[in-house]
C-alpha cells in the first residue's frame, strides 16, 4: 500500500531527526569525550584543574582567583592576581568586563555611597594607590590625585569653548574635600557639590607630576575583558616579590627564581605577552615554604 505523500514526507523527516540525533547528539559528544581522555589531553578536558600533593583540587590554570582574607584584604604571603569585574571576582558564571572605556573619567557622586559610581579613571587611581601602599612603592599615576581619585576638572570659559576661564570645579572630589589643585589658569578651583550641573563645563583631565612609567604596572590596576585572567605580567610579579619574600622569611632572589620558573613565553613565540600563572606560583611557594602556608 502506498502511503500518502504528506505522511511519507513526515516519516522521512522523522527518520532524519533520529539519525542526526544519534550522530550529533550521542556519537559525536561521546567521541569528543573519548578524545579528551587521551594522554596529554585529559587534564585540559577536565578544566585544567590544579591539585595539591594529596590530590585536592584548588583551582584551574585557566581561571584566576582572589588571594584575600575574609574582609577582602590581600594576604601578604601570596602573590596577588589582577583585578576582576566578573561578579564578586573571577566568577565564571558572571564573566564580564566593566564596559568602561578611556573616556570614563567623571565619577557619579551621591550622598549615599551605594548610589555613587566611580569612573574607570578613579578605579585605576584607587587600585594604584592601594597597591603602592601594599608593595611599599609610589602608587602615583598620571591624571590621578594623591588620594587616589581621577584628577579631572570641569572648566567653564567665558564664551563657552573659548575665552578666559571663569570657573573650575574638581568634579570627582565631593565637598568639603580640598581640590587637588588650588587654581587653574588664575581661577580658584572648587570642590563638587551633589545636585549641581557641571555639564556645561569642559571636562579637563590634569596630568600632574607623576612619572610617565608608573611603578605599578597597568595589569595590576585594570581588569581583563573576561574578568577571569589567571595570569599577571612578569613586571607585576617582580613588584610583589620583595613583599612575598619578607612574609615567607626568605630572600628576594629565591622568590624571583620561582617567578621566572612559572613565567610562560609568548604563544608560538610571537602571540601575546609573557605571563605568570598566579595560582601555580603560589602553590609552589606553599610547597617550598610549608611552614608559612
Amino acid at each position: 500500500m502506498r502511503l500518502p505523500s504528506w505522511l511519507a514526507q513526515h516519516l522521512a523527516a522523522f527518520r532524519a531527526v533520529l539519525v542526526f540525533t544519534a550522530l550529533l547528539g550521542l556519537a559525536y559528544p561521546l567521541a569528543m569525550v573519548a578524545v579528551g581522555q587521551l594522554p596529554g589531553l585529559n587534564s585540559r578536558a577536565e578544566g585544567s584543574l590544579v591539585r595539591t600533593a594529596d590530590g585536592h583540587p584548588v583551582g584551574s590554570r585557566l581561571i584566576g582567583q582572589l588571594f584575600t582574607d575574609a574582609d577582602g584584604n590581600a594576604v601578604p604571603r601570596y602573590f596577588q592576581s589582577r583585578p576582576s569585574a566578573a561578579g564578586d571576582g573571577y566568577d565564571p558564571t558572571s564573566t564580564s568586563a566593566s564596559n568602561l572605556g578611556p573616556e570614563s573619567v567623571v565619577d557619579t557622586l551621591a550622598a549615599n555611597p551605594d548610589d555613587a559610581s566611580p569612573s574607570l579613571l578613579t578605579q585605576v587611581c584607587e587600585r594604584s594607590r592601594a597597591i603602592g601602599e601594599l608593595e611599599g612603592v609610589s602608587g602615583a599615576r598620571p591624571y590621578c590625585t594623591s588620594d587616589g581619585i581621577g584628577a579631572v576638572l570641569s572648566v567653564f570659559y567665558r564664551d563657552g569653548l573659548t575665552g578666559p576661564v571663569t570657573r573650575a570645579v574638581s568634579i570627582n572630589q565631593l565637598c568639603p574635600a580640598t581640590p587637588f589643585v588650588t587654581t587653574y589658569q588664575g581661577v580658584t578651583v572648587e570642590c563638587a557639590e551633589i545636585g549641581r550641573d557641571y555639564s556645561h563645563g569642559i571636562v579637563t583631565p590634569v596630568r600632574g607630576t607623576a612619572p610617565s612609567e608608573p611603578a605599578v604596572p597597568a595589569d595590576a590596576v585594570t581588569a581583563s575583558g573576561s574578568g577571569l585572567d589567571p595570569n599577571i605580567s612578569p613586571a607585576y610579579a617582580r613588584l610583589q616579590a620583595p613583599r612575598v619574600a619578607r612574609e615567607r622569611g626568605t630572600d628576594v632572589a629565591t622568590v624571583r627564581a620561582l617567578v621566572e620558573k612559572y613565567t610562560t613565553d609568548r604563544a608560538l613565540g610571537f602571540m601575546g605577552e609573557p605571563a605568570v600563572n598566579v595560582l601555580e606560583l603560589n602553590l609552589a611557594l606553599d610547597r617550598q615554604f610549608p611552614g608559612n602556608s
